[in-house]
């Protein structure tokens, strides 16, 4: 069996973590250009105001994409290089360049796939409590609308953000992330009820425009299993999908909380102070969004916690999901189990683990539209004679490519995989050390650019449609 004719397949990118040009043409300062900055926070104290000078050198990276043959590139807006303050008065020269991205990319053939949010907020706004504050909501409402009006004429996929789950538990709960917040459960749940209204504010807009494409929301999807079969490690992982996963899908898709997670945030003064109006602007968009967007890395296998939390302590190194940890909120541990198979970093590499997600996703939504947004292989790639050797990520993402594949067959309704990353980038808490691309990036040597082993066999698979897999 080949992929589907209309199986779109791409690989991703994110503004911070590839642009540079922090400061150029109008741009705002973000959250992130001043976060990154903070000693401590950063692997080597690496930060973004350079990256991989993608603002300067997108035709290049773009010639390089058309020639390993992506069919789509997911890519996301800088929110502060077209708002400066994240309100107010457009910059037209972040416009001009948003164009010329875009434009390349069609050049060649490229479908366009837009992040608006990939975690790069206004300064302005985050100073003014972020996402804690239905200012950033409505802000980023009317931000969604200008570019809907910009690009959507050439932009038919629109992602709103990217991650909740990620941005605001780490901003919120543990500390890695801006605002570098630790152990405030009240922000956290408030935080993510106001990017779901946003969300739902944009969808609305967006339907309104009669633009004739389709929008959806991305998110980490990190379904939970337990690790035996005893009642209460069954319990803990019902817990860990309760509170990873549907907290963040049923009030996109269903339009409601669930109502599990409700009852405990009520038991526990957590519950965020929303509106009727915040929770019916959900309940009427719920049924109009066209997609929902996958970044899966790993599952997370769960036990019940049994070891009093007294206060969490996090680190930038234990805050990355990397197994072995309490819940914010005690009631189950992530476990690393002998019989599976690790990366460098500690994520487990389990194929199984994502085929079985998607069926639980689809018995609770149904047949959803779903696309990869992002997979693939954190690593330190090996130079053999000059060549960047990186079978591993080969094999990571061939095994991902036919589980994919097997879904299909299986009924899940899948239409994409965008492999991350497309290039080298700027991890945000990893610096340069963890290289997930196609496409090597030398920072020895004016940032030159060079295909990996991976960038010939990617263009193969595209071109036979996974026929081989």
């Amino acid at each position: 069996m080949k992929f589907p004719h209309d199986f779109l397949f791409g690989a991703a990118s994110a503004s911070y973590q590839i642009e540079g040009a922090w400061n150029e043409d109008g741009k705002g300062l973000t959250n992130w250009d001043v976060f990154s900055k903070i000693p401590g926070k950063t692997f080597e104290g690496t930060n973004g105001d350079v990256a991989i000078d993608h603002y300067h050198r997108y035709k290049e990276d773009i010639q390089f994409m058309a020639e390993m043959g992506l069919e789509s590139y997911r890519f996301s807006i800088s929110w502060a290089r077209i708002l400066p303050t994240g309100e107010g008065a457009v910059n037209e020269q972040g416009l001009e360049f948003y164009n010329d991205v875009i434009n390349e990319c069609l050049k060649y053939g490229i479908v366009p796939f837009v992040t608006l949010y990939h975690w790069d907020l206004p300064l302005v706004l985050e100073e003014d409590g972020g996402w804690t504050n239905k200012r950033t909501a409505e802000a980023f409402a009317q931000y969604a609308e200008i570019c809907f009006r910009a690009f959507g004429d050439r932009v038919k996929h629109w992602i709103t953000f990217n991650e909740t789950v990620m941005f605001c538990g780490l901003g919120y709960l543990k500390g890695a992330h801006p605002p570098g917040i630790q152990n405030d459960e009240n922000k956290y749940f408030q935080a993510t009820h106001y990017v779901f209204y946003a969300h739902a504010k944009a969808v609305e807009i967006y339907k309104a425009l009669n633009h004739y494409g389709e929008i959806g929301i991305t998110h980490v999807f990190l379904p939970a299993y337990s690790v035996d079969d005893t009642d209460e490690n069954l319990i803990a992982a019902r817990h860990a999908n309760e509170y990873e996963t549907f907290w963040y899908y049923d009030p996109i898709l269903k339009g409601e909380y669930p109502p599990y997670v409700v009852r405990q945030l009520q038991e526990k003064g957590w519950t965020p102070s929303w509106t009727e109006e915040e929770l019916e602007t959900l309940k009427r968009n719920a049924g109009k969004n066209d997609f929902i967007g996958l970044n899966y890395y790993q599952p997370i296998r769960v036990a019940k916690n049994h070891e009093a939390v007294l206060s969490m302590e996090h680190s930038r190194e234990t805050s990355t999901l990397t197994p072995g940890n309490p819940s914010f909120d005690g009631f189950y541990r992530t476990v690393k189990m002998e019989d599976k198979t690790y990366t460098r970093w500690g994520w487990e590499i389990s194929p199984q683990g994502f085929l079985d997600g998607l069926h639980m996703l689809k018995d609770r939504y149904g047949d959803i539209k779903m696309y990869v947004t992002e997979n693939g292989l954190g690593d330190e790639d090996p130079i053999i004679d000059g060549e960047v050797v990186d079978v591993p990520r080969i094999k990571y993402i061939e095994q991902h490519l036919q589980v994919i594949k097997r879904a299909i067959e299986e009924g899940i309704h899948l239409k994409g995989y965008y492999a991350w990353s497309v290039i080298d980038l700027l991890s945000w808490l990893n610096g340069y050390k963890k290289q997930y691309g196609f496409i090597y990036v030398d920072h020895n040597n004016n940032l030159n650019r060079k295909k990996k082993l991976s960038f010939h066999w990617y263009k193969h698979i595209i071109e036979t449609r996974g026929e081989g897999l």
